[in-house]
């Protein structure tokens, strides 16, 4: 799997937020100052102690249709001004090349408020708020709107899901997967999260003024989209170019759980490794468009990490546009992407806003050498750019942008990857509530050195993602120390992530008042919180992502681990799918008619694979128990634009066709596939009938969900971990595993033997 030398650029840009309705009228009221700050207007906050909001004051049908979910719908918006704004058809050919990558934090939370607002007055939910809860529904959605026929995925690393779309649609890029990308974040203002961040006490009292009274966020809303696109297509069809991609960089803090490390180590690694990802020096940047939320603990720890990973750089500019627009979450890293993009392109640097001359003295004491851009713009020629996001779950991720093409090479050498380890926690299945639940007793998390008050403050998902990794990491027999912590990543691939915690959460508020969210609660609302609680426990402090797209999302999320070591992020990568089973989760798929007679039978669990590169297997021993050999996704772009998980027999033997291509590997060479059945006729009829066209008649075929049930993400974690399994102990010389979920999306990994 040999990467390819990829010049990635900008060719598009959509941004909408509380300060304009469009990339320009956006940028133009950043330079002016303008703020979109103002009293909340969605919802009641009487009884709260702030009342200040970021809102885009359009309802759902004015910025695009009644339809789709807030959160969707500002995404749609957004891709549309970008996709207009690069030139591109889309409907001609050329969408069915492009793919979509969105971010998000809170997803369809307002539709969680609408559905348990009917459920608690005894009303029957609506279906259609039902199917827009999950993040998981939201680049399927707006990639029909467009008719975008590329990869899709939804990423879910809270404040950092933004920025790190970018860089995973640049991963994409440069290795082979895809020519064209619109990557951003997208994001709604919502109760759930206002009530949360309110119990935090992270709320300003008035407009939030980062890098300056320090004495909170103000969150808003949004979404920023920009097409990412290979130089050489962008040429190819004659679209302007704003500037390069140049890198990226992702690490985690395994700090704590919503704070920053005090001593920015975590922010200084990821800065440290787009710098180094990106060929250029630490002198080179001209700007960063800062995280700046205007919280004492971030702008504290941004702070010391700017000061002093920049110490040699006399010449930076840093500002916080969050100011003016607000706290997007999800959204944040891209909508701040944007307005660097702007800044870069046309010489002027936005400003963080809200500083009294007073202010003005005391920042000069403590801004050091870096000009922290203060009130009004700032004009200079900026050659190269930066953007950082940090996140809950201690998740970081930064980007590099240049004016100028450079000469970096970016090919990477051919790498063989191995499965060095597996963790599984799978369910039994219960005559009772007729679905798969899984043993979580606490001696078995004490003997693994896990103590009691940590383990009090991890919600179920969390649990269940935690034994998995710890056992992988047993299995595999590796340590992590202070000299391989930031070689090791974590790649989390998630169906409905933390849906019990977000339902829980929104029903308290619904009875009890915004005001009286749940401070303890509220973090294991975040879809990474899972991952995050993995690295605090394990001390990994490299790349992180969780990835929600569906019940495939585990082998995806093997595809992404996959990446980032091919690429030269990390030697090793744990790479898992999780999913729980609860009340709220029996409800919720009842509700949607897919579980009772005839339909699946719901399942719980995680499975965590080691994914590691042959010169780390070989330096430290380790046993093999497969080799990945080639991995695709294809994705359906026909039939019913509004069934995000339609059956594809042309996409389902694309993927598997080309998983067979890379690894050079005939069709007539594999003789057993772990597949996606679940029990419903309709999908295991359609699965065996592609497979008998590829393979034949003599095929094998395992279906796991037979006997654990349907545990979406982790279901197709464990195809790939039982496949790894037979290969190792000789039952079979090479196989596939294949899975399918929500946005259509159908991935295969190709197996052999080590």
């Amino acid at each position: 799997m040999l990467m390819n030398e990829k010049r990635c650029v900008i060719t598009g840009l959509g941004l909408v937020c509380a300060i304009g309705d469009d990339a320009n009228e956006c940028f133009e009221s950043a330079l002016e100052g303008k703020s979109g700050i103002a009293d909340v207007k969605s919802f009641d906050t009487s009884a709260c102690y702030s009342h200040k909001g970021a809102e885009v004051l359009k309802s759902n049908e004015e910025l695009v249709d009644g339809r789709y979910d807030r959160t969707t719908a500002l995404g749609i918006k957004a891709a549309g001004e970008a996709i207009k704004d690069a030139g591109l058809d889309m409907e001609s050919d050329v969408s069915s090349e492009v793919g979509v990558i969105l971010g998000s934090c809170i997803a369809g939370a307002a539709c969680v408020e609408k559905y348990y607002n009917s459920k608690v007055k005894g009303e029957k939910g609506d279906i259609e708020d039902l199917k827009a809860m999950p993040a998981s529904a939201i680049s399927g959605n707006v990639a029909d709107y467009y008719n975008a026929g590329g990869i899709t995925a939804n990423i879910v690393n809270a404040c950092a899901a933004g920025t790190l779309s970018l860089a995973l649609a640049v991963d994409m890029i440069r290795g082979g997967k895809g020519d064209i990308f619109l990557a951003g974040g997208c994001d709604s203002f919502s109760s759930l999260a206002y009530a949360g961040f309110h119990a935090l006490r992270a709320l300003a009292p008035s407009d939030c003024s980062p890098f300056n009274h320090s004495d909170g966020i103000t969150l808003g809303e949004g979404a920023g989209v920009l097409v990412v696109e290979s130089y050489e297509h962008a040429v190819k069809r004659g679209a302007k170019i704003y500037c390069d991609v140049l890198s990226t960089g992702v690490s985690s803090d395994a700090y704590h759980i919503t704070a920053p490390r005090p001593d920015g180590q975590g922010q200084m690694s990821v800065i440290s490794r787009a710098v180094k990802n990106s060929g250029i020096k630490f002198s080179d940047i001209d700007y960063v468009n800062a995280h700046g939320t205007g919280t004492a603990k971030n702008d504290e720890s941004e702070f010391l990490s700017l000061n002093t990973v920049f110490a040699e750089n006399n010449d930076l500019s840093v500002s916080s546009t969050k100011s003016m627009t607000g706290h997007c979450l999800g959204a944040a890293g891209a909508v701040e992407a944007v307005l660097t993009v702007k800044a870069l392109k046309e010489g002027k640097i936005p400003p963080t806003t809200g500083y009294s001359d007073e202010d003005l003295e005391v920042l000069k004491e403590k801004a050091g050498h870096i000009n922290f851009v203060a009130n009004k713009p700032v004009e200079r020629d900026i050659k190269y750019a930066m953007s950082n996001s940090f996140a809950f779950g201690g998740n970081n991720a930064s980007i590099v942008f240049a004016k100028d093409p450079n000469t970096l090479n970016l090919t990477c050498p051919k790498q063989e990857l191995y499965v060095t380890g597996i963790g599984m926690v799978t369910g039994e299945y219960n005559d009772e509530t007729k679905n798969y639940k899984a043993n979580l007793e606490t001696e078995v998390f004490k003997s693994y050195g896990v103590k009691s008050a940590f383990l009090r403050k991890l919600d179920r998902l969390s649990q269940i993602q935690l034994l998995s990794g710890l056992k992988a990491l047993e299995d595999s027999g590796l340590e992590v120390t202070p000299e391989n912590e930031g070689a090791i990543g974590i790649c989390i691939g998630t169906t409905d992530g933390p849906m019990t915690e977000i339902a829980n959460f929104q029903k308290g508020i619904i009875k009890d008042g915004i005001d009286k969210g749940s401070a303890f609660a509220f973090p294991n609302t975040v879809y990474n919180a899972a991952g995050g609680y993995l690295s605090i426990a394990t001390g990994i402090k490299g790349y992180n992502v969780t990835i929600a797209n569906g019940f495939q999302s585990g082998l995806q999320s093997i595809c992404a681990a996959s990446g980032a070591i091919m690429f030269g992020y990390e030697d090793i990568m744990l790479a898992s799918g999780t999913d729980e089973c609860t009340d709220i989760d029996d409800e919720i798929y009842a509700d949607l008619g897919l579980t009772g007679e005839g339909g699946m039978k719901l399942g719980e669990g995680s499975v965590t694979c080691v994914i590691e590169k042959d010169s780390s297997a070989a330096a430290r021993g380790a046993k093999r128990y497969a080799k990945i050999a080639g991995f695709s996704s294809a994705r359906d772009t026909s039939g019913n634009r509004l069934d995000n998980s339609r059956l594809s027999e042309e996409s389902l033997t694309k993927a598997i066709v080309n998983a067979l291509k890379k690894g050079g590997i005939d069709a007539s060479d594999v003789k057993c596939i772990y597949g996606f059945g679940n029990g419903v006729s309709a999908i295991d009829d359609f699965e065996m009938s592609v497979y008998k066209k590829i393979f034949g008649d003599s095929i094998e075929v395992k279906l796991i969900k037979k006997e654990l049930g349907e545990a979406r993400a982790a279901s197709s974690s464990m195809q790939f971990a039982m496949l790894a399994k037979d290969i190792y102990e000789g039952k079979v010389a090479n196989g596939l595993a294949v899975s399918f979920g929500t946005s259509a999306l159908y991935s295969a990994v190709l197996l052999t033997k080590a």
